[in-house]
């Protein structure tokens, strides 16, 4: 039936391909949403009142989980800001994997438009494989990097242990973690990963 045909279709986006300048623009934009999505630093370091170790493995592994979801920002910044430290000997290297890394972040993690290039698209794969390349030449270029790799592993380590010992009671990423918690009363149809917390009350 039409009224069916019409109703399976898929939400369709924009797929008109765009301008590489609109697409770093609009990448720019998604990119300064994520990081505002940073959890508070005080939040973040809290208090050694709500550090302590966890009682068993599969506590550790609850709380690293946790954690990791809701300060997924903050230690995405730590990460980086520990890579950045360790080229600050070699700005050169600093400078190319900076850019590298801008340009994966700019045209693959948050592009959501089709990229256009003097009037020709290029599809996902493309941009890809363009950089893995871009990746491997700058890799070649500025030689092996055992600093970049022990910054990378300090960040990660960093990360480990905050999620270990950061106890998550009373974070929440929404409510359904409340509920699921106890803290909120559950109703029908309340909560949802769509409405985002936004209650619809069943008609009387």
């Amino acid at each position: 039936m039409p009224a069916t045909s019409a109703s399976a279709a898929p939400a369709s986006y924009t797929t008109i391909p765009i301008s590489g300048g609109a697409v770093i623009s609009r990448s720019t934009q998604n990119l300064t949403v994520c990081l505002s999505r940073a959890r508070p630093w005080p939040e973040f370091l809290a208090t050694t009142a709500i550090i302590d170790l966890p009682p068993s493995f599969s506590a550790a592994t609850h709380r690293l989980r946790r954690n990791s979801s809701y300060f997924s920002v903050n230690y995405a910044i730590i990460v980086t800001a520990c890579a950045a430290a360790s080229l600050i000997g070699a700005p050169i290297a600093l400078i190319v994997i900076g850019f590298v890394f801008f340009l994966w972040l700019i045209l693959h993690f948050f592009r959501e438009d089709p990229l256009l290039i003097w009037g020709y698209h290029v599809n996902d794969l493309a941009v890809i494989l363009g950089l893995v390349l871009v990746s491997i030449a700058a890799l070649w270029i500025i030689g092996p990097l055992n600093n970049l790799s022990i910054g990378i592993g300090v960040g990660l380590l960093i990360f480990a242990i905050h999620g270990v010992l950061r106890n998550p009671e009373g974070l929440f990423l929404d409510e359904n973690d409340a509920v699921s918690d106890g803290l909120v009363s559950s109703q029908s149809t309340a909560f949802s990963p769509r409405n985002a917390g936004i209650q619809f009350n069943q008609p009387v």
